[in-house]
């Protein structure tokens, strides 16, 4: 077992100690056309190519990280009768067919492990079931290699995301689940579902939430993350460094390509930052605002005219890199690709899809070398030897699904810059 990681998080570039992925297993292949919709996707995804291109994401970070994959996470814990019990009492909390409870917990591991990720068929043991138009007593986690979303690391806690669509409760349960009891890791967790403050309108989503510095928190609004759900964060979190700022940045509810914050903004360095430029610095409807919070209570709120004020107005001076270059229709294509969407390993040491040219080109123009990861990953190329540097993963198939290199990741321990 690799050695105990106490859980840190206090900045998006900070050198990379400690990584949750999910390699995309079958559960992408139990997606059809009549339920892609539904699982939030406007396509349907080719496995063998994603995985490819995912290797070369997991490839690259097992070079310069501990990385740890939730499969065998989750298999870890679910040899734990209690947390196994405990875990399908959680899932099988509204299913209304009582045998999907008994042959989970009749389950061994292995097979447990594979149906809650992958997805449990129907039987079609009566007339109810046999008529039914669902092939699934329990969905296949078709979104879960986005691992970003269902839990967010914020200084040594652990949000558990109330995710905006139900299809996704499960990957928070379980992620919920390994935070709790694998001994990997040190943490707490916080969950608005068990609040006293909750509410239904509560949502919130990794994507949207950037840990920026260990008092700043910069977060998306839209369809994903509601302003109850900042509500509750500003109401539950905790800084050594107090007061905290939080800087809120309204999005658009279409198209679906702004679905999270770090479709149009990501940071990359300690003062370098990728932007969409339509949305974070240029005129339009959508509001930013920077609210400053101490012990739970929201000291001044206002409206600030972007982001990058924000930041400088705090001592966190950013220069923006324009996502798709200076050509607002290359803006517009690269972004819907997941241009603007970059994760850091460490300060100025990035990686996201190779796929956006114009997108890479103004990147190796602010000083970013421009390495591919087959060259990480054989060991030609050394990411130890460039001050800055872009790693590029091949994300044809990957980007179909709807994100980029921050999405697949969440990062649990982070150096301190």
């Amino acid at each position: 077992m690799k050695k105990k990681i106490e859980i840190e998080i206090n900045s998006e570039v900070g050198e990379l100690e400690g990584v949750i992925l999910h390699t995309p297993g079958n559960e992408i292949e139990n997606m059809t056309p009549e339920n892609a919709e539904r699982a939030l996707y406007s396509d349907i995804l080719n496995l063998s190519v994603a995985k490819k291109e995912y290797a070369q994401l997991s490839g690259v970070l097992e070079k310069v990280t501990n990385t740890f994959q939730v499969r065998e996470l989750l298999s870890d814990i679910l040899k734990t009768p209690s947390t196994k019990t405990d875990l399908i009492n959680k899932i099988t909390e509204n299913i209304e067919l009582k045998e999907v409870k008994s042959y989970l917990l009749e389950s061994d591991t292995n097979e447990l492990t594979k149906i809650l990720i992958e997805g449990l068929p129907r039987q079609k043991n009566s007339l109810t079931n046999y008529l039914s138009n669902k092939y699934f007593s329990l969905e296949p986690l078709h979104n879960f290699f986005f691992t970003r979303d269902a839990a967010s690391a914020i200084s040594n806690r652990v949000l558990i995301n109330r995710m905006a669509s139900t299809v996704r409760k499960r990957e928070s349960q379980i992620m919920q689940a390994i935070f709790e009891h694998h001994p990997s890791f040190i943490t707490n967790t916080i969950n608005p579902q068990f609040s006293r403050y909750y509410n239904s309108k509560i949502s919130m989503e990794g994507g949207d939430i950037h840990v920026a510095r260990n008092d700043v928190l910069i977060i998306g609004t839209g369809l994903r993350t509601t302003t109850q759900g900042i509500d509750y964060i500003a109401n539950k979190i905790e800084s050594k460094s107090s007061p905290k700022h939080i800087i809120i940045q309204e999005l658009p509810e279409t198209p679906e390509s702004f679905i999270h914050l770090d479709m149009v903004f990501t940071l990359l360095d300690r003062d370098i930052c990728m932007i969409y430029e339509p949305i974070i610095i240029k005129l339009n409807k959508y509001l930013t605002i920077h609210m400053i919070v101490e012990n739970g209570k929201i000291l001044s709120i206002k409206e600030v005219n972007n982001i990058l004020e924000a930041l400088k107005m705090i001592k966190m001076p950013m220069k923006p890199v324009l996502c798709g270059g200076k050509n607002k229709h290359i803006q517009e294509r690269e972004q819907w690709h997941s241009g603007a969407n970059f994760f850091a390993f460490a300060p100025g040491k990035i990686i996201g899809y190779e796929r956006n040219n114009y997108t890479i080109e103004a990147l190796n123009k602010s000083g970013f070398s421009v390495i591919k990861a087959e060259n990480i990953i054989s060991g030609k190329e050394d990411v130890a030897k460039h001050k800055k540097v872009v790693v590029t993963i091949n994300g044809s198939e990957l980007s179909r699904g709807g994100g980029g290199a921050r999405c697949m990741t969440m990062p649990i321990r982070r150096k301190k810059l």
